[in-house]
């Protein structure tokens, strides 16, 4: 299957875009950039000279994703959303050679304009709610929200909220795909899921 490039998209020479890729209006790509197959880049998104981003990885329109950030499979980018490459930014101090890495595992989704402060790492298939904006790491399955984000809870890869026991810990079913997952402290664990 083969890319497509609008015309008012600029890929610069060197970029790597794998197949079925879609990159869309006004989007720019950058040199370095590596992007895997079946990818989609939406209206006015930038994909910077460091950044690794899987396969199937959505992307809404208007979000940056600036070097030093890796996007695993299956992540999805809500419109509008942030990343952040510098810790402690001042126009006046060049600190290129301080960006800090940005981890996104595989099938997180990143809300519309929320915010991911650099050097977090996104465990695999968390959910970051909208505007929600991240200053730590948040661990796989987790659905986190609010300034600054917290857990409220655990989500399947379906993107479906489980209900534990009453105890908080224990088995919980996904009620899209009847998976069993188990709490055990603060980590989520698949019992039987196929993904």
């Amino acid at each position: 299957m083969a890319v497509h490039i609008h015309p008012s998209a600029i890929v610069d020479d060197g970029a790597q875009l794998g197949d079925g890729t879609r990159v869309w209006h006004f989007a720019h790509v950058s040199a370095g950039a590596r992007i895997g197959e079946g990818c989609s880049l939406g209206q006015g998104v930038y994909v910077g000279n460091d950044v690794h981003i899987g396969r199937n990885v959505k992307i809404q329109n208007n979000v940056s994703v600036y070097d030093a950030v890796t996007l695993e499979d299956d992540v999805f980018c809500g419109p509008s959303m942030v990343f952040t490459n510098v810790h402690n930014p001042r126009s006046a101090v060049p600190r290129k050679a301080e960006y800090r890495r940005t981890w996104v595992r595989r099938g997180a989704t990143l809300g519309a304009n929320c915010t991911i402060v650099c050097g977090c790492t996104i465990g695999e298939f968390a959910f970051v709610g909208a505007g929600a904006v991240v200053s730590r790491d948040v661990p796989a399955y987790a659905l986190v929200v609010g300034v600054p984000a917290r857990r409220i809870g655990w989500v399947s890869p379906h993107g479906e909220r489980l209900a534990l026991p009453p105890s908080g810990h224990g088995e919980a079913h996904c009620p899209a795909t009847g998976d069993v997952y188990r709490l055990d402290g603060d980590v989520l664990s698949p019992c039987n899921s196929p993904i």
